[in-house]
C-alpha cells in the first residue's frame, strides 16, 4: 500500500497547508463540477438506491465512474507526486487519465488541446449549450445522491462494548482501511444499523453489504505519548471485514 496512506501521525511533512477556502483557482470549481457530472451520469446509477432511469438519459457518458473511482486514480499517484500536487490537481491528473483510458480522447488530442488553451484561452473557448434532460439528472442525483446503505441479511458479528483488532490487511490496490490503524485494538462504540457496500468490490474484501463499526482507539495505543495524553480518543468507522474479534 503506497505512502499516502500511512500518513496517521506521521511527523515531518511540512509545509502543512491551512487553506481554509473550498476552492483557491476558479478552475478547480469546473473539475468538481465534472466529477460530480460524471457520478450524476454514471452507468451504474440503473442499479444504484435510489434507481435513476439512466438509460434514457441522452448523455455520451456512458463509463462508470464514482467518489471510489476517483479515490483509486490518486492511490495510483506516485507517493512523492501525491504530496507533491494540490488537491484538485490531483483530481485533474485522475479525470483527464480516466478519460484517455475509456477512450473517449486520445493522450495526443488531450496534448494539443490543452497546449491550445495554454497559449491562447479566450481563443478557446470553452463549449456551450447543454441538455435539460441532463440537468435534471444532475439535480436529481444532487439531491437524492447514491446510497451505500441495504437491508441487512446478517446479524453482525460484533456488538457495542466488544474488543476488536483491525487486520493486517496488505493490499495493492484501492483500500478503505487507514494504514495507521492495521493491527491495532479498539472498541466497537456503535453498530450502524442495515448493511453498507462499496461501489464495486476490492481485492481486500469489500464491495459486497456488510456490517459497519463506529471503533475508538487509544490515541497512546496509535500513537507515541509525547504527541497525545491519555485521555485522547480517536474514532473510525469501519467495514466487518478489516476486523477480528480480539
Amino acid at each position: 500500500m503506497k505512502l499516502q496512506h500511512h500518513i496517521g501521525g506521521l511527523e515531518g511533512l511540512d509545509p502543512i497547508n491551512f487553506e481554509t477556502k473550498v476552492f483557491v483557482e476558479p478552475w478547480e470549481k469546473r473539475i468538481f463540477g465534472i466529477h460530480t457530472a460524471m457520478m450524476a451520469l454514471s452507468n451504474h446509477l440503473g442499479e444504484s438506491r435510489p434507481n435513476y432511469p439512466i438509460g434514457q438519459v441522452p448523455t455520451q457518458f456512458k463509463s462508470f465512474w464514482t467518489w471510489g473511482h476517483l479515490r483509486m486514480g490518486a492511490e495510483g499517484m506516485n507517493p512523492f507526486e501525491y504530496f507533491r500536487l494540490r488537491y484538485y490537481e490531483k483530481w485533474l491528473g485522475g479525470i483527464s487519465g480516466f478519460f484517455v483510458e475509456e477512450g473517449y480522447i486520445t493522450q495526443e488530442e488531450l496534448d494539443a488541446r490543452t497546449a491550445q488553451y495554454l497559449e491562447d484561452s479566450e481563443a478557446a473557448p470553452l463549449p456551450s449549450g447543454g441538455d435539460p434532460a441532463i440537468d435534471d439528472q444532475l439535480l436529481k442525483y444532487l439531491t437524492e445522491g447514491d446510497s451505500p446503505l441495504r437491508p441487512s441479511t446478517d446479524t453482525p458479528k460484533f456488538s457495542l462494548g466488544d474488543r476488536v483488532r483491525v487486520k493486517q490487511v496488505l493490499s495493492g490496490d484501492h483500500t478503505r482501511l487507514p494504514g495507521h490503524i492495521r493491527g491495532r485494538a479498539a472498541e466497537v462504540v456503535k453498530v450502524y444499523e442495515g448493511a453498507f457496500t462499496y461501489f464495486f468490490p476490492t481485492a481486500d474484501g469489500i464491495g459486497t453489504p456488510m456490517p459497519v463499526y463506529s471503533l475508538a482507539f487509544k490515541a497512546t495505543d496509535l500513537w507515541n505519548k509525547a504527541l497525545t495524553d491519555d485521555n485522547m480518543v480517536y474514532y473510525n468507522d469501519i467495514f466487518e471485514v478489516y476486523l477480528e474479534a480480539l
